[in-house]
């Protein structure tokens, strides 16, 4: 029998049904993201990233001003802001009609990206640990926020040590999805957060349990493309880390993933294609 997707988002007014896992195209409008051919700094380098994601079949392409890397010193407000600004008036002028994620930790920016420009989802690494007006935020903006798993003392992103990682995500997804909640905010998607503030053992025992997650009945969003559990088991770049990013997020669907947030739409796309024939045997 054909496994369904319950889960629903609004998206500007409409309710968008997960009938099928969707896929999140990553552009990163930063100098200094870990996977070089995932940035676009320039008007025709973002139209291109933007056509080709498309093309691909991107249900929703997700965009960055702010480097996150590991240990990396994060830009400042105002260059997020700056960066954000020129890449999302290229999209409001030739891509009106596609489904704009904002990759922030920053309230204002996301205030500002969702006001000014119509952005449709919140996405943010820091799960509200890094400004303490997220929350209040997001639910005051009435779009998608993504919770996603951190455990950060600083804007640092380094890794931090769990004596059970799944219980303690269990118990952080549980506490944060209440407070929203009290605050108003209808529609939550939840990120585990692969490798962030977590070691690569620590990723691999998440992705070992991700079905756990489906207990708070929620979108879950896994982000694992090209990243440091990948490509620290096989001895490869990021860009050599395709392969490895397919059979990971093969396990992540197999284990209940409804978005995957990837530098690689076209092998994302292919791999939900064949994932879903699976379900219908």
């Amino acid at each position: 029998m054909k496994e369904e997707y319950p889960y629903s988002i609004n998206i500007r007014g409409e309710l968008r049904l997960f009938s099928s896992p969707l896929v999140m195209g990553i552009l990163n409008v930063t100098p200094d993201s870990f996977y070089s051919l995932s940035r676009a700094t320039t008007s025709s380098s973002i139209k291109a990233k933007i056509d080709e994601m498309l093309v691909s079949g991107a249900d929703i392409i997700d965009v960055g001003g702010c480097s996150t890397r590991p240990g990396f010193s994060p830009a400042t407000e105002a260059e997020e802001r700056e960066r954000l600004v020129f890449a999302l008036d290229v999209i409001a002028r030739d891509y009106p009609d596609a489904i704009i994620s904002v990759d922030t930790y920053r309230s204002d920016i996301a205030r500002m990206c969702v006001e000014e420009y119509g952005v449709s989802i919140v996405n943010d690494v820091s799960g509200g640990m890094l400004d303490d007006n997220m929350y209040k935020t997001v639910s005051s903006l009435g779009v998608p926020y993504v919770l996603t798993h951190a455990n950060l003392p600083s804007e640092s992103m380094v890794d931090a040590h769990y004596d059970d990682v799944m219980l303690e995500m269990m118990y952080y997804f549980s506490l944060r999805i209440q407070m929203l909640r009290d605050l108003g905010q209808k529609d939550i998607i939840i990120d585990p957060g692969f490798g962030i503030s977590k070691n690569v053992p620590d990723s691999y025992t998440v992705l070992s349990h991700l079905n756990e997650l489906k207990r708070f009945g929620l979108p879950i969003l896994a982000g694992l493309s090209r990243k440091r559990m990948i490509r620290e088991p096989l001895s490869v770049s990021a860009e050599e880390s395709g392969a490895g990013t397919i059979a990971a997020e093969t396990i992540a669907l197999m284990q209940g993933a409804s978005i995957l947030r990837t530098h690689d739409v076209k092998s994302a796309k292919e791999t939900v294609k064949i994932f879903n024939q699976t379900k219908r045997h």
